[in-house]
């Protein structure tokens, strides 16, 4: 049951991410000015809170979810280098500084 759940994936690129967010406010902007024009023609306010909440179902529905459009650029990291007790890698006295004693 749980392996069902680990084959979907969870992550956007940072691409994605921007393309998510325009999008997000471009359907609230659109939303917003369509339901108060709406609302200001009908002098109903209740129907501009409709409108606009819509808009954010609408938005929520199409940003949220990590859709495939969103995982395109997907970053390359460099691979793992195993550590070995004589790589280098340990401190040595010219690595590790003193402070400094201030007159």
């Amino acid at each position: 049951m749980l392996s069902i759940f680990s084959s979907i994936p969870t992550h956007m690129d940072y691409k994605g991410q921007k393309l998510a967010e325009q999008i997000f406010q471009g359907i609230i902007l659109v939303s917003a000015v369509i339901g108060f024009i709406y609302g200001l023609i009908i002098e109903q306010f209740g129907w501009t809170v409709y409108i606009v909440l819509a808009g954010f179902a609408i938005s929520s529905l199409l940003t949220l979810p990590p859709w495939p459009m969103y995982r395109r650029n997907p970053l390359t990291w460099q691979p793992v280098l195993p550590e070995s007790p004589g790589d280098g890698r340990e401190k040595t006295q010219e690595n590790t500084k003193k402070p400094r004693k201030h007159k």
